[in-house]
C-alpha cells in the first residue's frame, strides 16, 4: 500500500453534494472535520484493521467507528452469524429468543447487572437510566461532571455555568434554562468539590452519572480513590450512581470499568460493544430499580426497533469471541506496546509528548509534566498540535478519529505486523512536521 500522493477528488466532490443535502455534510459532527479542517476521506468497505476509500486506497484505521468494532470490520465469525440472521428476520416488533440470549449472557457475567433492557444507542441508554433514577428515587436533580459526554440527551448537554460547581449552563442551542437547571455540574478529580455540592442537594438529587473512564474530551484517567470516595458518598446518602460505560464497557476489561475498579453501579450504561457493530444500547442494574420501567413499573420507555435481533446475534458473537480468545487480555499486551513505541516516535519528531492507553482505548497529549485527569488541564494548543499529526498521519493512510480530544482504539484485527507497519508510516509522516 503506497501513501497517498494526490488530493482527495472523489471524497471532496461526494462531500461537496453532501453539504447540499446534510447539515455539514455529516450525519455525527466529528465526521466532518472541522477540529482538523480539510476535506473528509469518504470509505466504501472495510475488512479487518483496514478501511478502504472511495478512490481504492486502504487505511489502518484506529477509529474502529469510534469503539464497537473491538474484533474489527467484518470479524469472519460475526459476519457469518449477520450473514444468517438476516435471512431469518430484520425484526420483529414482538418478543424472541435472541434478546433473551444476550440479556441472560450479559446478567451471568456481570453481577451488578440483575436486570437490563437493549435500546438502539447509548444516548437512548442514559436517557432511560436518568429517567428511572428520577422515577425509582422521586427526585429529579442529577449529577454530573465536566469532562463527561453522555450522549445528545437534553439534560446532559451541559456543562458548568459561570465557573461556579453546581451551576449548570446549557452546552447546546435548543436545551432549555429550566431543563439544564435540573443538572448540576462539578469538577473531575476533585472530590472537595463533589462533596460539597452531594451535601448541598442531596435532598433533591436521584443521581450522579460519570464515566469511570471519561473517554470524549480526552482519554482522562481518573484516580480509583476518587471514584470510591463518589460511590461511598452515592451510598451514604441514598443517591444513585449511574456508570455510563458505554464505550468502556465489555472494551477494557468484560465488565468494563466497574470490574477493573471493583466498584458497583446501581445502573450502569452500555453501547457500542455489545451490538457487534451494529445500533444496539443497553441500561441495566438493580432489580429492584430496574423493576421500576414498564410494563413492570411506572416509567415509560419503549423502542420500535429495540432489540433488533441483528444486532442482538451479532453483538453475543462478539462477546462469546472475547471471552474464549481472551481478546482483552491480548490487546492491553499489544497497546501497550504500541503505545510505548508510538510515544518514541513523538518525542523524536514532535517534542515532549506522552501516549496513554486503558486497554485498548489510547490518546496522544502533550506532556505536561502531571497526568492529565480534567478537560480544563488539557494544553490550549492541544488542537492545533493534533491536527498537525492527523494530516500527516493520512497522507500515510492511517486513519485516526478526526479530532485531538477524540480516543483511538485498538482492536483483535490489529495484528502486530499491521502495527509495526503503522509505525513505520508514523515515523515517514512525523518527519514531514
Amino acid at each position: 500500500m503506497n501513501a497517498r500522493t494526490n488530493d482527495t477528488l472523489k471524497s471532496a466532490d461526494l462531500f461537496a453534494r453532501a453539504l447540499k443535502v446534510s447539515p455539514g455534510g455529516v450525519h455525527s459532527p466529528v465526521r466532518a472535520f472541522k477540529s482538523v479542517g480539510g476535506t473528509p476521506q469518504f470509505f466504501s468497505s472495510a475488512k479487518g484493521a483496514y478501511l478502504t476509500g472511495v478512490e481504492g486506497e486502504k487505511f489502518i484505521d484506529f477509529c474502529q467507528s469510534f469503539g464497537p468494532l473491538i474484533l474489527g470490520h467484518l470479524d469472519d465469525e460475526v459476519l457469518e452469524v449477520v450473514e444468517e440472521t438476516v435471512k431469518m428476520a430484520w425484526s420483529f416488533g414482538a418478543c424472541e429468543p435472541y434478546s433473551l440470549e444476550l440479556a441472560e449472557w450479559i446478567t451471568s457475567r456481570i453481577k451488578w447487572v440483575e436486570k437490563l433492557r437493549f435500546v438502539s444507542s447509548g444516548t437512548e441508554a442514559v436517557m432511560s437510566a436518568v429517567r428511572v433514577a428520577r422515577g425509582f428515587t422521586g427526585k429529579n436533580k442529577i449529577l454530573k461532571f465536566s469532562g463527561c459526554y453522555h450522549g445528545h440527551v437534553d439534560s446532559l448537554l451541559v456543562k458548568a455555568g459561570s465557573g461556579l460547581a453546581g451551576l449548570a449552563a446549557s452546552d447546546s442551542a435548543g436545551v432549555s434554562e429550566s431543563v439544564a437547571a435540573e443538572t448540576l455540574v462539578t469538577m473531575l478529580d476533585d472530590e472537595k468539590a463533589f462533596l460539597e455540592v452531594l451535601e448541598k442537594n442531596k435532598a433533591s438529587l436521584a443521581a450522579v452519572i460519570i464515566e469511570p473512564l471519561p473517554a470524549n474530551y480526552g482519554l482522562l484517567i481518573q484516580r480509583k480513590e476518587f471514584l470510591q470516595k463518589i460511590s461511598e458518598a452515592c451510598r451514604k446518602n441514598s443517591v444513585l450512581l449511574i456508570f455510563d460505560e458505554v464505550i468502556s464497557g465489555f472494551r477494557v476489561a468484560m465488565g468494563g470499568m466497574a470490574e477493573t475498579l471493583g466498584i458497583q453501579p446501581d445502573l450502569v450504561t452500555y453501547g457500542k460493544v455489545i451490538g457487534g457493530g451494529f445500533p444496539v444500547g443497553c441500561y441495566g442494574g438493580r432489580s429492584d430499580i430496574m423493576d421500576f420501567v414498564a410494563p413492570s413499573g411506572p416509567v415509560y420507555q419503549a423502542g420500535t426497533l429495540s432489540a433488533n435481533p441483528v444486532g442482538m446475534r451479532a453483538g453475543l458473537a462478539t462477546l462469546k469471541k472475547l471471552e474464549r480468545e481472551k481478546v482483552h487480555v491480548i490487546l492491553e499486551k499489544r497497546t501497550h506496546e504500541f503505545t510505548q513505541e508510538l510515544e518514541k516516535l513523538l518525542r523524536e519528531y514532535i517534542g515532549p509528548m506522552k501516549v496513554i492507553h486503558q486497554g485498548s482505548i489510547f490518546w496522544m497529549h502533550s506532556d505536561l509534566g502531571f497526568s492529565i485527569r480534567k478537560y480544563e488541564d488539557i494544553n490550549k494548543d492541544h488542537g492545533e498540535n493534533f491536527k498537525k499529526i492527523f494530516h500527516a498521519a493520512l497522507k500515510q493512510n492511517i486513519y485516526l478519529a478526526p479530532s485531538g480530544y477524540e480516543v483511538g482504539f485498538l482492536g483483535f484485527a490489529h495484528s502486530e505486523a499491521i502495527l509495526q507497519e503503522c509505525l513505520s508510516k508514523m515515523k515517514l509522516a512525523l518527519k514531514t512536521i
